[in-house]
């Protein structure tokens, strides 16, 4: 993607300071928040807050938060619409594998591996270059800087940027997506400190496919944080400690 198809698209500035920029890649939209404390001179590191499926407007609240959060410990925060999500075209396989996973889940079957397949691999290897192209035009822009870090999930995106994005620095990986088989010789390359976030009791996660994915993984620190609930059940405290990882691996000087 060529640098021109970067452009911002709105601005405001929230009630804590923190400037959110709507912007376009190719067409692709997305959202930066910059803290008020980033400037040319003092440039803030860059967390990437990555989608677990949902439309970007969806998940408007959850990253609005975690940007501010973010912000407050002086980092910038930024998001991309995923491929097949919000105005984006659709992805016609996308949607038969998504069809074909949820008939399984309600008719309490296993999930074949040729599903998980057609589901998640395209998804990574049409979303991480990406990815990567909106950190080459974010990094540009006066006021953001690396290290980078990778927060959320897809993990299976989230384990292909780790592995072949040398900008990121860390990784905050959230389990409880489907993970390919492929993507576990990937885990084994992937070296930078990760810390992973699990939902003991999330319904739609196979719990032993995110323990033998997490011991796949071939980073010397890498921690587990897991935690009893459902999906949506992860505690403010498992947020504030994943908040002082990034501060531990992205602050200039740690």
């Amino acid at each position: 993607m060529h640098p021109d198809s970067f452009a911002f698209t709105s601005e405001r500035r929230l009630d804590d300071g923190v400037l959110e920029r709507g912007f376009s890649l190719a067409g692709i939209p997305g959202i930066l928040w910059t803290p008020a404390s980033a400037s040319a001179s003092a440039p803030a590191p860059l967390i990437l807050l990555g989608n677990p499926g949902l439309d970007m407007h969806q998940m408007y609240p959850r990253f609005a938060g975690r940007a501010r959060h973010a912000a407050a410990d002086g980092f910038a925060s930024a998001t991309l619409e995923l491929p097949g999500r919000g105005d984006r075209p659709r992805r016609p396989a996308a949607e038969q594998a998504r069809a074909e996973l949820l008939r399984a889940m309600r008719a309490g079957e296993p999930v074949g591996g040729e599903i998980v397949d057609a589901l998640v691999l395209p998804l990574v290897e049409e979303s991480a270059p990406e990815w990567q192209a909106a950190l080459d035009a974010l990094l540009a822009l006066p006021g953001i800087d690396g290290p980078v870090g990778w927060s959320g999930g897809v993990i299976s995106l989230g384990v292909r940027l780790a592995r072949v994005e040398p900008r990121i620095k860390a990784a905050v990986l959230f389990a409880g997506s489907l993970v390919p088989s492929a993507m576990f010789e990937e885990a084994r390359q992937v070296t930078v400190p990760l810390h992973v976030l699990l939902q003991w009791d999330d319904e739609g996660n196979d719990r032993q496919t995110s323990l033998d994915l997490f011991d796949a993984f071939g980073s010397a620190e890498k921690t587990l944080h897991a935690n009893m609930g459902g999906h949506k059940g992860v505690p403010q405290f498992a947020g504030d400690a994943a908040a002082a990882f990034f501060n531990r691996h992205l602050t200039p000087g740690n």
